[in-house]
């Protein structure tokens, strides 16, 4: 009989049959008497034990993990390994070399502009393009990036959201000190009579956007967001001043547009 290819049924009969033709000459081993009683099953091997006997367990899960990660959202960081390998705060700075980043900027440009494609290519290249340009100009900017930063964390930040624009400040807490010293420079812009007046503000109001540059990798660094939070609302304040006074030297003349 073809062991390979019976049935349990079939198997089970025979070793009873084997059982009674040795019993019968007195020469019956013990092991055949014990596998007579029991019907024959067969057991499939576990899915582990076929992973773990050949290595395909740990190669299948570093697929499946690799594979998670492939489809893992990127940030805008991560397209610039090269000038940001840390990433994002807090494992990276909040501070970024713009000459670095343009020089990889400029690089992964010029992998993916349309004109090098064709087709289906060329469209999947100006999408790409279209994300790395994106992705360039909010890393570029103090603000957009700190904001950005933010939208990561589920902050979402409104370009003239003021000082009590978060929702657990109910109103209350509103920074009047940085209030009053805004209204102070807007007023020290009106009055100024020579560039050199602004060219002086400029000065000062630049170191106060260090100022709050360091706070934001402090606050990042740190993991404390609502800090984060209203110090980017500082920082805004102090670039809407900023754009003031290149409105004064661009009008010539010292009126600021009631805009800015």
């Amino acid at each position: 009989m073809n062991m390979s290819k019976a049935s349990p049924r079939s198997a089970s009969s025979f070793y009873v049959a084997f059982q009674r033709y040795f019993a019968s000459s007195g020469q019956c081993p013990i092991q055949i008497q014990t596998i007579a009683r029991q019907p024959w099953r067969y057991t499939r091997p576990r899915r582990h034990q076929i992973f773990a006997s050949n290595g395909i367990r740990s190669a299948t899960t570093s697929a499946v993990s690799n594979q998670k990660e492939s489809i893992r959202p990127q940030t805008h960081y991560d397209l610039f390994p090269s000038s940001l390998p840390s990433g994002a705060p807090p494992n990276g700075s909040f501070h970024i070399n713009p000459a670095v980043l343009r020089k990889e900027f400029l690089q992964l440009q010029a992998k993916a502009h349309p004109d090098r494609h064709q087709g289906v290519d060329k469209a999947k290249a100006e999408a790409a393009s279209a994300r790395i340009n994106d992705a360039y100009r909010t890393l570029l900017n103090p603000l957009a990036r700190a904001r950005y930063l933010l939208g990561l964390r589920g902050v979402e930040m409104g370009e003239d959201e003021s000082i009590a624009g978060s929702p657990s400040d109910s109103g209350q807490g509103m920074d009047a000190g940085l209030l009053m010293e805004v209204m102070e420079v807007r007023e020290e812009i009106e009055a100024a009579e020579s560039k050199a007046e602004i060219e002086e503000m400029k000065a000062r109001n630049e170191e106060r956007k260090r100022a709050s540059e360091n706070r934001l990798d402090d606050f990042f660094r740190a993991g404390d967001i609502e800090a984060a939070r209203r110090e980017t609302v500082k920082l805004g304040y102090w670039v809407n001043v900023g754009t003031a006074l290149e409105n004064w030297e661009k009008a010539g003349d010292g009126r600021v547009s009631e805009h800015d």
